[in-house]
C-alpha cells in the first residue's frame, strides 16, 4: 500500500458563523445533536482506512483540541493517529496567513512522515466520502494534483472557486470566487458551476514544490487563488467527479451529499436535512459511521403523560440526544444535543438546541438556534415576533433566531 498523510485544515476564524464561533473554531461548532463538524471529515479517513492524520488549528482551538484528544484516541501501537498541531509560527513570528502557509509552516510533518501522497483537506464540510476512490482516479490519471469538485447552482458562485475542464478530467480553468455574472458555468447547464470542494491529492513531490514556490512570492497564500489557480497552468491537475463517489450503506438520494455549512442559514438547513423522516444525509448508516467522543448520560427520558392538562412529553420528528429530559413539553423537527432539558408545557419546533440548555415552563420557541449552557426563562417567546427578536438576539435575513452560548436572557 502507498504511504498517506491528511492534513486536515482546521484553522479558520469562522466569521460568517458568529455568534456560534465567538468562544470556538467552526471545525468544533455541534452538528446533528452529538457530533462536531470535523467529525465528518476525520471519519471519512477512518472508514476509508486511512489513520494518519494531522489537524492543522490556530484560532480559539481549545474545545477542538480537547475534542479531538477525547475523541479520536486510536492505535499508536499500529502506527496510527489524529493529533492536532497548533500554529507553531516555524517560519517566524506569525500566524497562517493562509491555508497553503499553514501547510508551509508545517512541511516538517510531510518530511518526518515520508508519504506518496498528501491528502489537504478541509474541515468545515458535512458529507461521506470514500477517499480510496478519489486516491485510485489521482494515481490512474497520473496527477500531480487532483481537486473534488461538485456541481452549484451560479448564484453560488461568488463562495466558491469555479473550475473548467476537458473531456479527459484535466483542469483548464480556475476562477477564485468570481461574480455570477463573470463565473464559467458548466458546457451542459449554464445554470450551474463547477465548485471546488476544498479537498485535494498531492503526489508529495508536487505539494513541496508549489507550497515552497508560493511561500517565497507575494500571494494569498491560499491553496485556491494562489496553488490551484498557478499549478493547473504548468502541471497535471485533474479533476474528482464527487457526484461519482459511493460509500456502502448509502442510498442515491444521498449520493453526492456535500454541505458548507459555512453560514448560518445553510448550518440551520442541514441540521434540519437530519429530521426529515426519510433523510437526504442519513445518520444511521452503520456501513459508514460517523465516529465522535461518546458522552458519559444516561438516556433521554420523556416524562408526565398528564393529558388532563396537556402536560406530556413528547418530541416528534426530531434528534434527541443522550442525558435530555422532556419533562412536560413537546418537541417538533428539532435537535436537542446531550443534556438539554424542556420543562413543562414548553413548545419547542424546527430549532436546533446545544449541551446543556434549560428551557423553563410555558416558553414559545421556533426557528431558533440556541447556543450552549443557556437558561431560558418562564414564559419566554423566541422566534414569534421578528422586531422583539432584532433587540435581543441575532436573527439572520431568513428569520433564524440565534442566541449565543452562556447568554443571560432577560425574564419577558
Amino acid at each position: 500500500m502507498s504511504r498517506t498523510l491528511a492534513l486536515i485544515l482546521a484553522g479558520g476564524e469562522g466569521r460568517r458563523l458568529d455568534p456560534l464561533t465567538r468562544d470556538r473554531a467552526k471545525p468544533a461548532v455541534p452538528f446533528g445533536g452529538r457530533y462536531r463538524i470535523i467529525d465528518f471529515v476525520l471519519s471519512n479517513f477512518a472508514n476509508s482506512g486511512f489513520l494518519k492524520m494531522k489537524v492543522l488549528t490556530q484560532y480559539k482551538s481549545e474545545s477542538l483540541n480537547t475534542h479531538i484528544t477525547r475523541g479520536w484516541r486510536l492505535s499508536s501501537q499500529l502506527g496510527n493517529y489524529v493529533e492536532t498541531v497548533p500554529a507553531q509560527m516555524r517560519t517566524g513570528p506569525e500566524w497562517f496567513k493562509g491555508s497553503a502557509d499553514a501547510v508551509y509552516q508545517n512541511l516538517n510533518l510531510v518530511t518526518d512522515e515520508e508519504p506518496d501522497f498528501v491528502f489537504v483537506f478541509g474541515a468545515d464540510n458535512v458529507y461521506r466520502m470514500d477517499v480510496r476512490q478519489m486516491l485510485q482516479f489521482h494515481r490512474e490519471m497520473g496527477a500531480d494534483c487532483t481537486v473534488a469538485a461538485i456541481p452549484m447552482p451560479v448564484e453560488d458562485a461568488p463562495q466558491f472557486g469555479v473550475i473548467e475542464v476537458d473531456r479527459s478530467g484535466r483542469m483548464i480553468g480556475f476562477q477564485e470566487k468570481p461574480s455570477v455574472e463573470t463565473a464559467k458555468t458548466m458546457p451542459n447547464d449554464k445554470t450551474k458551476i463547477l465548485a471546488s470542494m476544498g479537498n485535494y491529492i498531492f503526489t508529495t513531490d508536487s505539494l513541496v514544490r508549489e507550497i515552497v514556490r508560493d511561500a517565497g512570492r507575494e500571494s494569498a497564500h491560499d491553496f485556491g487563488k494562489s496553488i490551484i489557480a498557478e499549478m493547473y497552468q504548468h502541471s497535471r491537475v485533474f479533476v474528482y467527479d464527487f457526484a461519482q463517489n459511493s460509500v456502502p450503506g448509502q442510498g442515491p438520494k444521498e449520493r453526492g451529499y456535500w454541505r458548507d455549512v459555512g453560514l448560518i442559514d445553510t448550518y440551520y438547513q442541514s441540521n434540519m436535512d437530519l429530521v426529515d423522516v426519510d433523510p437526504v444525509f442519513n445518520l444511521y448508516n452503520n456501513r459508514w459511521p460517523i465516529y465522535t467522543f461518546q458522552h458519559n448520560q444516561p438516556p433521554a427520558k420523556f416524562v408526565f403523560a398528564d393529558r388532563e392538562h396537556d402536560r406530556v412529553g413528547t418530541a416528534t420528528d426530531s434528534l434527541i440526544s443522550e442525558g435530555c429530559v422532556i419533562s412536560g413539553g413537546s418537541v417538533h423537527r428539532c435537535v436537542l444535543s446531550p443534556q438539554v432539558r424542556i420543562n413543562s408545557y414548553s413548545h419547542i419546533e424546527d430549532s436546533i438546541v446545544f449541551e446543556r440548555v434549560n428551557v423553563g415552563r410555558n416558553c414559545r420557541i421556533r426557528r431558533a438556534i440556541i447556543d450552549k449552557g443557556v437558561d431560558v426563562p418562564p414564559g419566554t417567546t423566541i422566534g414569534y415576533d421578528a422586531e422583539a427578536d432584532k433587540r435581543r438576539f441575532t436573527v439572520t435575513e431568513s428569520g433564524i433566531v440565534v442566541i449565543p452560548k452562556g447568554m443571560m436572557i432577560e425574564p419577558q
